[in-house]
């Protein structure tokens, strides 16, 4: 699975960083722009290596300090308002731009 390796999924390709940051712990994230082969999204890295988590930021139940949402499986990240309105914003105006739909899915189990 990617969690152990920090590989990136086959299907994705890598556009742009949209912005970069230093964690308190001393982590380097980065979020950047990908394209999926339905859409474009953010992924998150931590120390270059991808973490799988939501294709966009996802609101925390319980904002902590300034972090008012999240990405990332293991370990989450958060973020500020403004940070995951800059990660929404890039990744929505690619979509609208290539006049894709965006579908977060991530998370969400099939129905057979």
């Amino acid at each position: 699975m990617f969690e152990d390796s920090g590989e990136i999924p086959k299907d994705m390709e890598i556009i742009d960083s949209i912005f970069t940051k230093t964690l308190k712990s001393g982590f380097l994230v980065e979020v950047k722009l990908v394209k999926r082969p339905k859409q474009y999204e953010a992924a998150l890295f931590i120390n270059d290596k991808y973490k799988p988590g939501p294709p966009v930021p996802r609101p925390m139940e319980t904002p902590a300090g300034e972090a008012t949402h999240w990405m990332g499986v293991r370990p989450k990240v958060g973020f500020t308002t403004a940070e995951a309105d800059t990660i929404l914003d890039e990744v929505s105006g690619q979509n609208v731009l290539h006049r894709i739909h965006f579908v977060d899915k991530w998370g969400v189990q099939d129905e057979e």
